[in-house]
């Protein structure tokens, strides 16, 4: 799913930029080895059974359950200068719990800092079943990989709206400059010093996108004081412009017209789905149909 509604919640101040993002979202899940005849990937706003289902669980969550959420108080600590106070950033999690639910999806590929959202879906889910006497949806588990966060390059989380990302777009040049501006150990003021790799940024990406030998060498370094931190930013930067390469070729090869029909066909398959879990909602709430 490409979440534009979520996009709006904090961009809707100036939107301009939220179709051809879209678009570029779509071109990334397909260059990243996502099959379209596989995957089905679609537009959340051209889904309306979202926002039905979300109204639904809105009317069932307590608000002091999405008050708790730990990222909206970050993001309005981060973002400063937007007016996100808003019912609708607020209600982001109660949004995203429908995106979930309305596929009756049982397991979700998430990130660390998500536990929480998810874990609020599971409650709103209960809530919802036991309300209604039936058991329509499934409580979703995460599925974590073997590196559940990786930070943004100002050691934030990573965000676009932060600007601290690297995108799967990004030329060598731009990918070169990024991570010469990647925070780095703290502790470690001059070359000499030897370093703390489980705290560094940098070591972080060596991690999930340097072969385990050559994360060991680093780390060795690092540890010693044998590589010093412009070396090393200069060794991830050659590591994920290669890693990068294949998508990017991918990426140009994706016609907007391409990018268009993969949109609409997945839509319809997701819209079939939704509109059957909205219908079941429908009858068992006694709405009618």
């Amino acid at each position: 799913m490409i979440a534009d509604w979520h996009a709006l919640m904090s961009e809707y101040e100036h939107p301009q930029d939220i179709k051809e993002n879209t678009y570029e979202l779509a071109r990334d899940f397909v260059a990243s080895g996502l099959d379209p005849d596989k995957s089905t990937i679609f537009v959340q706003s051209h889904i309306p059974e979202h926002l039905e289902l979300a109204s639904v669980f809105s009317d069932l969550t307590p608000l002091a359950w999405v008050e708790r959420c730990p990222t909206y108080k970050e993001q309005l600590r981060e973002l400063k200068g937007r007016e996100l106070t808003t019912y609708g950033f607020l209600g982001y999690p109660v949004l995203q719990a429908a995106d979930i639910a309305i596929y009756k999806a049982d397991a979700v590929p998430v990130g660390i800092d998500q536990l929480p959202h998810l874990e609020l879906t599971r409650e709103i889910i209960r809530k919802f079943n036991s309300l209604y006497k039936k058991h329509l949806f499934p409580e979703p588990e995460p599925i974590l990989t073997k590196i559940p966060k990786l930070l943004g390059i100002d050691n934030r989380k990573m965000s676009k709206s932060y600007g601290n990302y690297i995108a799967l777009s990004d030329t060598p040049e731009v990918i070169t400059k990024k991570v010469g501006q990647m925070v780095t150990d703290p502790e470690r003021i001059h070359t000499t010093d030897k370093g703390h790799p489980d705290i560094c940024t940098v070591h972080s990406y060596y991690a999930a996108f340097a072969d385990p030998k050559v994360v060991e060498e680093v780390r060795r370094g690092c540890e010693n004081a044998l590589i010093g931190c412009t070396e090393c930013k200069k060794r991830l930067s050659k590591i994920l412009i290669d890693y990068l390469e294949p998508i990017r070729e991918k990426r140009k090869a994706l016609s907007d017209s391409k990018v268009e029909d993969i949109i609409k066909d997945g839509g319809r398959k997701a819209r079939e789905a939704a509109s059957k879990t909205i219908g079941e909602v429908k009858r068992l709430i006694n709405l009618a149909l």
